[in-house]
């Protein structure tokens, strides 16, 4: 693509530029349908799964990558727009000091349960009321780790579309099938096929190392402060703990969700 087909943009009060910059409100992206995501790696991770942003936006002066070329050749073979700016235009967009030299404007995808096909992988991870966004990206971030099929987000989460929470999960974003649910829609839909729903619990639980895993895996954590309730752990088909060696009672839920989950990937491994 020549510098003449990109579409230059040098003032702050450009419409283009506030549209961008609204992404960064839940309600503006979902009344778009669509997200922000920022970083060539990031956006490299994503065109390597298919995924073209429908908007490119890249600073002047940038360094020239063969990586970017590629991206923006993707992006205008699509149809997209691509748009240079000023990287103090860029920091207004992203929200963040010293942004990265590019962006790009994604489609949001189905969040459905109907979406998920438990089949594909042994391990799922499951939030319940998850409200830190960095948590959440990390979950998601574990999930490709561990070669997780998704991450299933249960009752009033963060959003998993925040340019927050997609800077945190680097990319796995783009990797992990994220569904979006209340509580009792999961638990229907867990138990109209195979499926095992395991908590980190106090309530009548075994030791996490050695415990009876079977595929697929539904690895369940609560909220940040609060835990999960009751009747939620009481619902799962195996509860396990972790040992507190410390003055801490708990450890933060994607934590946990993380050493849980290597378990699990080692049990069903082995």
């Amino acid at each position: 693509m020549s510098s003449s087909d990109r579409r230059e943009i040098t003032g702050f009060s450009n419409p283009t530029v506030k549209y961008l910059r609204s992404l960064r409100e839940k309600k503006h992206r979902k009344r778009e349908g669509v997200f922000l995501a920022e970083g060539l790696r990031l956006l490299t991770d994503a065109r390597e799964c298919g995924h073209v942003p429908k908007t490119l936006v890249m600073a002047k002066g940038r360094d020239a990558h063969p990586l970017l070329d590629a991206l923006e050749a993707d992006v205008a073979a699509a149809g997209g727009d691509v748009i240079e700016t000023s990287t103090d235009i860029l920091t207004k967009i992203t929200g963040k000091d010293n942004p990265q030299a590019v962006a790009g404007v994604f489609t949001e995808f189905d969040t459905s349960l109907a979406a998920l096909d438990r089949s594909k992988a042994n391990i799922w991870l499951v939030a319940q009321a998850l409200r830190d966004p960095g948590n959440l990206g990390t979950m998601l971030r574990t999930g490709d780790a561990v070669g997780a099929g998704g991450l299933i987000l249960i009752d009033d989460c963060a959003d998993p579309f925040s340019v927050e929470a997609v800077r945190a999960s680097m990319g796995a974003v783009f990797t992990q099938q994220i569904a979006q649910a209340n509580w009792d829609e999961f638990i229907t839909w867990l138990r109209q096929g195979e499926g095992q729903l395991v908590a980190a619990s106090l309530r009548d639980a075994v030791p996490y190392r050695g415990a009876p895993y079977a595929a697929p895996c539904f690895v369940l954590v609560g909220n940040e402060s609060r835990g999960l309730p009751e009747e939620y752990e009481l619902a799962c088909d195996l509860r396990v703990t972790m040992p507190m060696k410390g003055r801490a009672d708990s450890l933060n839920a994607a934590v946990a969700a993380a050493v849980l989950s290597y378990e699990v990937l080692a049990s069903l491994d082995s």
